[in-house]
């Protein structure tokens, strides 16, 4: 008997001394937390059962990119204390951190972490869990340059429909149709069963997204039918609905990333019912300011008045050659639903892109505005038989006279007979082939690519060919002849646009007498409708496509500090474009 007990105190010593440490012992717990093992981390408690589903909550809740123990010093004693320190790291630059302590017993089994709530945060109690919560801040509106309100944080309200929940769901769709039809024809009652049918059985389909106003017109229709609910959520949205359309979606962006940017956020403890119990953590919303576009206000409404009554897609680009600033994108409703094409949009030219071959020809030095050039009625290069318009004939007269009558001829043989990549060159000078990083919006200007022979080179040089512009494109290289030098283009007032390439600008010698032969295009060439709009300058256009039997209509030009292109899709003619213009700067 004397040896067994002398045995005991030997045993226990090894039971309570020989395993893991209580500085051991915490770290592998929190360890085990921060990894996202949370049975480990509850099986080193004295309370598996207990900690775990809380461990898992606060994890779920929170949702870390990471989370980073420090183990500090321990004390020993009754009981004996582990200091530490968890650092969250919730992504975007948000963490928080904050020191503690846990208690730790030990047993039979070596050391525990004493489990309570309290070890994941000192101010956690029972019953309770962390919870993560964004701050936002009021969405900042739109000006334009003078200050004009253009998009403003309003209340949109969600028509949707739970299928599982509507019972006649014909009956439902119907009903909805009708009261939803007044503010939008396309919703009908197969566009909604449609709808239904493509959206999966567990979630509720997106009917419509209503402004406030119009929300409260169909109230009374719609509220009381079974599965129809009601979702809220305040937006960036425009004064007018279809206003700029195409261009205040970039500029809503920028201001959802400021805001992004701006978000603050808290970190707080919520009881069994939900409420919040205490702040742990808070960082405040960072205000936002407005952004300040250089769009004007009354010249996209000047512009969205002349195009809208278009019955083809027709868009209008206008920039400030001075500063490049974009002033106006309108865009008709047919052209809305091809995308930003004003913008983006890859389209031939046609005669608009005498102006790059006009430029080409002029920087070699041999010719000048009154020097005399042939325009014959047809003209045939390696086959290729290239036309005038219905194949008028000038015989020979001066360069200027050429490019304000549009003679195919003489702009075909002049793009032949320049050096190699002349033609690629003066395009890229006038900005036709530039790529930007413009903060607000995607833009594409267009390609001019060398051509490969003498057909294509002829085809290019009026437009056609391998040569393509957008509204936007052309409007940069008239502005280009209307400054002198490519400005670079920008949509969002203190905002860096990024250019793959800043081009040498066309001579002083081009200058002086490209701005003389777009003027005579108005007074007395193919745009004389203009003649009543001011000093106007520029270039009519009509650019065949596909199968050569339809054709764009274009009409490119400046006016003081005020550059624009318009294009009226298979048009037939320049003429629509050019009424379009004469709209436009009536009202501008």
């Amino acid at each position: 008997m004397t040896g067994l007990l002398l045995l005991l105190p030997i045993a226990g010593c090894g039971v309570f001394n020989s395993g893991p440490s209580a500085s051991d012992v915490a770290s592998e717990f929190l360890r085990a937390y921060a990894a996202g093992d949370t049975a480990g981390a509850a099986a080193r408690t004295d309370a598996p059962e207990a900690a775990r589903p809380v461990l898992d909550d606060t994890r779920r809740a929170l949702e870390p990119k990471a989370l980073t123990p420090q183990v500090g010093e321990t004390t020993e004693g009754e009981p004996t204390s582990v200091r530490y320190e968890l650092t969250w790291d919730f992504g975007d630059g948000r963490v928080w951190r904050y020191p503690s302590s846990m208690q730790l017993v030990e047993g039979e089994q070596g050391w525990k972490v004493r489990w309570s709530p309290a070890v994941i945060h000192p101010q956690l109690g029972p019953k309770q869990t962390l919870a993560l919560n964004e701050q936002p801040p009021e969405p900042a509106p739109v000006l334009d340059r003078d200050g004009v309100r253009l998009m403003g944080p309003e209340q949109l309200v969600t028509v949707s429909l739970n299928a599982k929940e509507a019972g006649d769901l014909p009956r439902v769709a119907d009903e909805l149709a009708g009261a939803l039809g007044s503010i939008d024809p396309d919703i009908t009652r197969q566009s909604i069963l449609d709808g239904v049918a493509r959206t999966p059985p567990d979630q509720p389909y997106a009917v419509v997204t209503l402004r406030q106003a119009d929300y409260e017109r169909v109230r009374a229709g719609i509220y009381d039918l079974p599965g129809v609910r009601f979702p809220a959520q305040e937006k960036l949205v425009s004064a007018e609905r279809g206003y700029a359309s195409q261009v205040l979606g970039g500029l809503a962006r920028r201001v959802d990333d400021e805001v992004a940017a701006g978000t603050g956020w808290r970190v707080t403890t919520v009881n069994e019912g939900g409420g919040e119990a205490a702040t742990l953590h808070d960082v405040p919303p960072r205000p936002v300011g407005p952004v300040n576009a250089t769009l004007s206000d009354r010249v996209q409404r000047a512009a969205e008045q002349a195009v809208d009554p278009v019955p083809q897609a027709t868009m209008l680009v206008a920039m400030q050659p001075s500063t490049g600033e974009v002033l106006a994108v309108a865009q008709n409703a047919p052209a809305d639903a091809q995308g930003a094409v004003a913008l983006t949009g890859q389209y031939p030219p046609g005669s608009t892109f005498k102006i790059a071959t006009a430029t080409a020809a002029l920087e070699t030095g041999q010719l000048g505005i009154d020097t005399p050039v042939a325009c014959p009625a047809k003209k045939v290069f390696d086959g290729r038989v290239v036309p005038n318009d219905k194949e008028f004939d000038l015989g020979t007269v001066p360069l200027r006279t050429a490019f304000a009558r549009s003679c195919n001829t003489t702009f075909a043989q002049l793009a032949v007979d320049e050096p190699a990549g002349a033609l690629t060159d003066a395009a890229k000078r006038l900005g036709i082939g530039v790529d930007f990083d413009m903060a607000g919006a995607t833009t594409i200007t267009g390609a001019a690519p060398e051509a490969e022979g003498t057909v294509q080179r002829a085809e290019n040089g009026i437009g056609q060919g391998k040569v393509l512009a957008s509204p936007f494109g052309m409007a940069l290289a008239t502005a280009t002849v209307a400054k002198g030098s490519m400005p670079v283009p920008t949509l969002v007032r203190g905002a860096e646009t990024k250019a793959d390439a800043i081009p040498q600008p066309p001579s002083q010698r081009t200058l002086d007498q490209l701005r003389p032969m777009m003027r005579e295009v108005v007074t007395s060439g193919t745009a004389t409708a203009l003649a009543g709009s001011g000093e106007v300058r520029g270039k009519t256009g009509t650019a065949q496509f596909g199968d050569g039997t339809h054709s764009h209509g274009w009409f490119v030009g400046y006016r003081d500090d005020l550059a624009f292109a318009v294009l009226v899709t298979d048009a037939g003619a320049s003429g629509p474009a050019v009424d379009v213009a004469r709209k436009f700067l009536g009202a501008a």
